[in-house]
């Protein structure tokens, strides 16, 4: 299969092995998107599954992070940024007050960018006042809020708040995330969607914004 071997390469965490094959397959005449789409696509999917099973931990996370980062780069200016006519939809994502991970979130990011979405990354432990001033400063299309730890879950209804008492809510689309988080949850806080994982977050955002 032309696409087993740069799959494998990300998830070995191989940035130079995937560099070079994505080369390859742009010079045997594949096109960048369907590298994308049978290549590390399906690779984030893996290492995320992976992750969640503990069957891989953060320091691979990141080399295949890195990996897939490398295999865009060999592919820049061939796919979806490049060719959209219009302004690509913006997504501000951050994970909320009082939570540090990160992995998820970023694993999120990455399967947003290199479906062509412009991704703000406000990073860890985000207070809901610093979500307002992102959403008034970026103008972000969704807002993504990602908890991977009960005790956090309220912070995502507190940002919510924040942003009807700002006047902002009406000019963004919420999406929530993160290992406890379900579409109950989701609808009982007032947020727009629900993602259970990286595809899912790209697929609501090229559903409700594209």
């Amino acid at each position: 299969m032309a696409f087993s071997k740069i799959i494998t390469a990300v998830i070995d965490g191989q940035a130079g092995d995937v560099q070079r094959l994505a080369s390859e397959l742009l010079a045997q005449g594949y096109p960048a998107e369907e590298i994308i789409n049978k290549g590390l696509l399906p690779a984030i999917d893996m290492i995320g599954q992976q992750f969640k099973k503990n069957d891989v931990f953060i320091p691979e996370v990141l080399l295949a992070a890195r990996a897939v980062k490398a295999g865009i780069y060999a592919l820049r200016g061939q796919f979806l940024p490049s060719s959209r006519s219009k302004k690509p939809v913006r997504v501000l994502i951050g994970t909320v007050a009082g939570d540090l991970h990160d992995i998820g979130k970023n694993l999120v990011s990455l399967y947003l960018n290199i479906k062509g979405f412009a991704v703000i990354n406000l990073g860890i432990d985000v207070p809901p006042e610093q979500f307002v001033w992102g959403v008034r400063q970026h103008k972000p299309d969704v807002l993504a809020l990602s908890s991977l730890l009960t005790t956090t879950m309220p912070a995502m209804m507190h940002t919510i708040e924040a942003l009807k008492q700002a006047g902002l809510r009406n000019r963004v689309q919420i999406l929530v995330g993160g290992g406890p988080i379900t579409k109950t949850f989701a609808s009982e806080i007032g947020a727009d969607g629900f993602a259970y994982d990286a595809r899912s977050a790209a697929e609501w955002v090229s559903k409700n914004c594209c």
